[in-house]
């Protein structure tokens, strides 16, 4: 991961918009996403770039006591409705699995989202 792209204060800046559940499953399903990754081994950031769009959906995490905290799903109103929230969850998801880690959804649309998805449950803290 790079160190880029981690301040909180900037994400407050430009709205903290928070990712929205999926309408429908139409809408979870739509158009390729793009998903970056962005920090250090402390807190790092997921950004999700939609080709065509100059707004990048964000996920944020800090690490505590040796677990992923995600603190927040950031989904401005130009991508969303996509299933751009989902997607950054997913690389969480994925990430957690292939390098072992723990997550703690103190986002509330990270933890509804363990709450959709119970094949996860054994990466929740």
């Amino acid at each position: 991961m790079d160190a880029g792209g981690i301040v909180g204060q900037e994400l407050h800046r430009h709205g903290a918009w928070l990712g929205r559940l999926p309408r429908s499953s139409k809408e979870a399903a739509v158009e390729p996403v793009n998903i970056t990754r962005h920090g250090n081994d402390q807190r790092g950031e997921y950004h999700a770039h939609v080709p065509g769009a100059k707004a990048i959906g964000r996920l944020t995490w800090v690490l505590r006591g040796g677990v992923r905290v995600a603190e927040h799903t950031l989904v401005p109103p130009e991508i969303g409705g996509r299933g751009v929230a989902l997607k950054l969850v997913e690389a969480l998801i994925a990430d957690a699995r292939e390098l072992g880690f723990r997550i703690e959804p103190e986002c509330s649309y990270v933890a509804a989202q363990f709450k959709r998805h119970p094949a996860w449950a054994e990466l929740r803290a």
